[in-house]
């Protein structure tokens, strides 16, 4: 069956770094778009960035461009975020979403001093 399985969560300073990974299983990894997406407390899940099934494309909201950055490893079916530069605002679980509509379990991440 289909799983996404998330990692690399966790608790960081601001002006911090880190970097999440999903390692996706059950389906033709290289044939889907893949999505990151938050969902803070209180907020509504949102988009974070987006890349196309061959990794050409990519798309990230405002609030992250310049200090994220997504990819993908079509041969070990995985796709990473890299998020620098982190701040309090980014705190949030984060998702790794296929594109025909399957959901990680998510990965908590705390920006706080």
């Amino acid at each position: 069956q289909v799983q996404l399985v998330e990692s690399g969560g966790g608790l960081v300073q601001p002006g911090g770094f880190l970097r999440l990974s999903c390692a996706a299983s059950g389906f033709i990894f290289s044939r889907y778009a893949m999505s990151w997406y938050r969902q803070a407390p209180g907020k509504e899940r949102e988009l974070v960035a987006a890349i196309s099934s061959d990794g050409a494309s990519t798309h990230y909201t405002d609030s992250v461009k310049g200090r994220c950055t997504i990819s993908r490893d079509n041969a070990k079916n995985t796709v990473s975020l890299q998020m620098n530069s982190l701040k309090s605002e980014d705190t949030a679980v984060y998702y790794c979403y296929v594109a025909f509509g399957r959901w990680g379990q998510g990965t908590q991440v705390t920006v706080s001093s």
